[in-house]
């Protein structure tokens, strides 16, 4: 019985007839067999070069110590001097936004205040303050794209 009604009608689907004849033998539409290829098992190790990795560097670190690569670095000997640096000493949006984030995060879980409240009781507003004084004790780390890093406080970045 149906919720409609309409049990009486005719439909080809729910017909007395199966949909498929029991005679006939299913056809498979693909070979079961690989074709032997004689650089089948080359083929991956050739793709496996041509992989990316992406701006993680302990995925980078991981790829790099898996080729075996004769001139790998360890991660602290990929900093740059801070005589040597390239990159601006202006802090970008995206890295101001992290630090307030992050430094509020610390002083809503008590972490001590670097400057004076004067009442002032929230986290975001007291981490703006720090930042406007150059009282945060955070250091921005900035990857190169050759997995080489620059390290900046935030007292040498101008905002």
């Amino acid at each position: 019985m149906s919720d409609f009604g309409d049990d009486d009608r005719d439909d080809p689907v729910r017909g007395d007839e199966p949909m498929f004849d029991d005679d006939e033998e299913p056809v498979e539409e693909f070979d079961a067999e690989v074709p032997e290829d004689e650089d089948y098992g080359r083929r991956g190790a050739e793709e496996e070069e041509n992989v990316v990795i992406g701006g993680d560097p302990s995925a980078a670190a991981a790829q790099a110590r898996k080729k075996g690569g004769e001139n790998r670095l360890a991660h602290k000997d990929k900093k740059i001097p801070t005589e040597e640096r390239t990159t601006t000493p202006y802090m970008t949006k995206y890295e101001k936004a992290r630090i307030l984030g992050t430094r509020a995060l610390q002083i809503s879980m008590n972490a001590p205040v670097l400057v004076d409240l004067e009442g002032e009781t929230d986290p975001l507003q007291i981490a703006i303050k720090e930042l406007r004084e150059k009282k945060i004790p955070l250091i921005v780390r900035r990857y190169m794209p050759d997995g080489y890093y620059e390290d900046w406080t935030c007292e040498e970045l101008l905002q």
